[in-house]
């Protein structure tokens, strides 16, 4: 639903519509601090909201006000460093041309005989 901007304090608002229609509004805050330290988009911050506001839910701490800390930042990098490793491991070049054996003619078409 949007945020509210307080100095160094972004606070983000969602709505959760239950199954019986009604609306209920979910705040989490963050320290814009953290994002330039960990050198994270202040794009990102919504997504990372939604991420901090389902572990809340899902360790039944649904109650309140929420808030990205250092350490939810700090492991969102830490997942994102992992993801581009594993991204690189990927992009490895394949199996290199073998040099040719003496007495092989070095063509494009190495049929392997003069």
């Amino acid at each position: 639903m949007g945020f509210d901007q307080s100095q160094n304090k972004r606070v983000y608002k969602f709505d959760f519509k239950g199954v019986d229609r009604s609306t209920t509004r979910f705040v989490i805050s963050v320290d814009m601090v953290l994002f330039l330290r960990h050198h994270v988009g202040v794009q990102e911050g919504p997504v990372l909201c939604a991420r901090k506001l389902t572990a809340d839910f899902e360790a039944a701490r649904c109650q309140g006000d929420h808030e990205l800390t250092n350490d939810d930042l700090l492991e969102y990098v830490a997942g994102r460093a992992a993801a581009e490793a594993r991204r690189a491991e990927a992009r490895r070049p394949g199996p290199t041309r073998r040099k040719p054996e003496p007495g092989q003619v070095d063509t494009p078409w190495r049929k392997g005989y003069v």
